[in-house]
């Protein structure tokens, strides 16, 4: 009998099953850009801790392996920006990453009062920008992130969950 993917709150003792996941799944992103220097990559475990504690944060967990994982924050504007979503290589396309962004909108809003929803991703990840946009956030702008790669903002408001795929 086969394992479910289940989606939970994070836990303190997740933190560095995250820092781990984060590190393998932003492979792909840095080998688009020609760049390993991006956030993903060189944030530390001890900053993953801190995010674990104070932002909303959640995982997926097949058995008790964590598999996928989302955070966000509520920004002083009242929106929530959402990021590091990542599932694990193995596990995509099979509606993780929507589940996960899912659960971390509905606590967002409900549990901390965000108005709205902005993420950000790199302008050449397509296969992001088709997840985004299937769940519907719509490009707002464009940014550059500190590492120096183009971004492309999207948002949505809150009360307009990702649907599960």
């Amino acid at each position: 009998m086969g394992m479910s993917v289940t989606i939970s709150a994070a836990a303190e003792q997740d933190a560095e099953q995250i820092f781990r996941l984060q590190y393998l799944c932003f492979q792909n992103e840095a080998a688009l850009y020609g760049n390993y220097r991006i956030d993903p990559l060189v944030q530390t475990l001890d900053s993953v801790r801190a995010e674990v504690v104070s932002d909303c944060v959640f995982v997926a967990r097949l058995g008790d392996e964590v598999v996928g994982s989302v955070r966000g924050r509520v920004t002083e504007d009242g929106s929530a920006a959402i990021g590091k979503l990542c599932v694990h290589p193995r596990l995509q396309g099979h509606g993780i990453g929507a589940r996960l962004l899912r659960a971390a909108e509905a606590a967002l809003s409900e549990e901390r009062g965000a108005t709205s929803f902005r993420l950000h991703t790199g302008h050449r990840s397509e296969g992001n920008l088709r997840l985004y946009r299937k769940v519907g956030y719509q490009t707002v702008g464009t940014s550059e992130g500190e590492d120096g790669v183009p971004m492309i903002v999207l948002e949505k408001p809150a009360g307009t969950y990702a649907a599960t795929a």
